[in-house]
C-alpha cells in the first residue's frame, strides 16, 4: 500500500519558513528558527557533524521523520541553496525529485542520494517518487513554493510543522497563497518540547455546505 504524502518544517510564529534571500538562509534568524534540531544527536550523525548531541523527543522526531521517508520531492529554489550547501553525502540517503525546467542527468551521490530532475510537473515528480518510496512515505521537502503548488493541489495528507518562538517580519510564508476554500485540518497532536512545538494535522478537501433553500424553492423543485 502506498504511503502518506506529507511535509515537514519548522515556522516562525508569524508564519515564515524562511528568508527571502538564499543569502540569508545561513543567516542568523534562520539560525535562531532552526535551533531546536541543529543540536540533536540524529541529525549531527545524519550530517556527519562529529559524535554527542541531545536526544529526547525532539531527537526522536527527527529520526522518525527521516525513517518514514522513502523518497523526497523537492523545488529548484531549494535545489540550488543545496547543492552548495549540503556535504558531500547528501542527508537525504533517499532518491530526490527536483521540479525545475532545466534538463539535467541524474545526479548521484554517496550514500543512496540521486536527485533526479523532472520537468513535466509537480504530479509526475509524485508519481516518480511513490514510485521509488514503494511502501515508505514522500516528503515534499521544499521550498515554501512546492509545498504550496501541492497544498492548492491537493496533494497533501499530512504536514508538521516545529512552530518556534521566532520572529522573521518578512520573508517566505508557508500558507502565503493558499487556496483556504478548498483545505481543511484534522489536529493529530500537539507536542510541546523546551524549544519548540510540534504540531502535525492531517488534510482533506473541504466539503463546502450547500445553501439552505426556502420552503418555496423546495416546492416549486
Amino acid at each position: 500500500m502506498a504511503g502518506k504524502v506529507f511535509f515537514s518544517v519548522s515556522m516562525s510564529l508569524d508564519g515564515f519558513i524562511a528568508p527571502e534571500s538564499l543569502e540569508d538562509l545561513m543567516g542568523q534568524q534562520w539560525m535562531e528558527l532552526q535551533q531546536w534540531i541543529l543540536p540533536q544527536r540524529f541529525l549531527r550523525e545524519n550530517l556527519k557533524l562529529g559524535e554527542g548531541g541531545e536526544e529526547g523527543r525532539d531527537n526522536d522526531i527527527v529520526r522518525e521523520t527521516f525513517e518514514r521517508t522513502g523518497a523526497s520531492v523537492m523545488g529548484k529554489r531549494m535545489f540550488d541553496a543545496g547543492e552548495q550547501a549540503w556535504p558531500e553525502e547528501a542527508p537525504f540517503h533517499t532518491p530526490v525529485f527536483v521540479v525545475t525546467h532545466e534538463k539535467r542527468d541524474p545526479w548521484e551521490r554517496s550514500g543512496g542520494t540521486t536527485f533526479h530532475f523532472v520537468n513535466d510537473g509537480i504530479e509526475s515528480a509524485l508519481d516518480q517518487a511513490r514510485e521509488a518510496a514503494g511502501d515508505r512515505d514522500v516528503r515534499i521537502a521544499g521550498g515554501g513554493a512546492t509545498i504550496l503548488e501541492y497544498v492548492n493541489a491537493g496533494l497533501i495528507d499530512e504536514f508538521s510543522i516545529a512552530l518556534s518562538p521566532v520572529l522573521f517580519g518578512s520573508g517566505i510564508r508557508l500558507f502565503e497563497g493558499v487556496d483556504a476554500g478548498r483545505v481543511a485540518l484534522e489536529p493529530v497532536r500537539a507536542e510541546p518540547s523546551p524549544r519548540v512545538t510540534h504540531l502535525t494535522y492531517t488534510v482533506r478537501e473541504r466539503q463546502l455546505s450547500r445553501p439552505q433553500r426556502s420552503p418555496a424553492e423546495v416546492s416549486s423543485a
